[in-house]
């Protein structure tokens, strides 16, 4: 069970998403409306994760964002998961490109009415994955110029990438693809190469999702 903070402008949408998570097994601490709510109800509670809409009150932009952003600058370790109407990859861009992205998710609001993949996106972001909804995952690896890192990946490698970005393990991987584990850990190992990424740091499965966020807002 987990112990849940969830911010939601909509009434109905946060009367629904309190049911689905305590339908789920979890505790709902608290259900706000607007972003002040949240970061009072993180300091009153100590949840052992957020679930956050991007446009909030007072300013209905992105201040369930900028909660999450501020709540994670003191507090690094929590596991936050962002809802958003519509594929606005500026705000990916923002979430993920901080210091950490373990234990950062960021999903369409209609992944919400998959319930089976919401409640694992949940676990598997309270886990300390990186977790980025399919959807976005396609624009974010849509058509790149010759010079961009991502075109040096073959369509196999890209699929496996953006399955890294679902937050999958490479057994799950794997068995998505058809594919055995050993040739998961090849294409893998390539991406890494391919993306410049440095053997020595730490979570490279982490910086290679990332690898095409930073400084790439494709955002209209």
């Amino acid at each position: 069970m987990l112990r849940v903070i969830l911010a939601e402008d909509s009434v109905l949408l946060r009367a629904g998403l309190s049911e689905l998570l305590t339908l789920g097994g979890h505790r709902v601490l608290a259900a706000v409306g607007d972003a002040p709510s949240l970061l009072r109800a993180v300091a009153d509670e100590r949840p052992d994760i957020v679930v956050t809409d991007v446009r909030m009150p007072p300013g209905l932009r992105d201040e369930g964002l900028r909660a999450a952003l501020e709540l994670r600058s003191h507090d690094p370790s929590l596991p936050v998961l962002v809802l958003s109407q519509y594929v606005a990859t500026a705000y990916a861009t923002q979430l993920f490109t901080g210091a950490s992205a373990a234990g950062l998710g960021y999903l369409l609001k209609d992944r919400v009415g998959e319930v089976t993949e919401f409640l694992d996106a949940l676990d598997r972001v309270h886990r300390g994955r990186t977790v980025i909804d399919p959807e976005v995952v396609r624009v974010l690896l849509g058509p790149r110029t010759a010079n961009q890192p991502l075109a040096r990946l073959t369509p196999r490698e890209r699929e496996v990438l953006a399955l890294m970005a679902e937050g999958l393990n490479n057994q799950a991987l794997a068995a998505r693809l058809f594919i055995t584990e050993a040739s998961v850990v090849k294409h893998a190992s390539s991406i890494f190469t391919k993306l410049d990424l440095d053997p020595t740091e730490g979570n490279r499965r982490v910086l290679a999702v990332l690898a095409h966020l930073r400084g790439q807002d494709r955002t209209p």
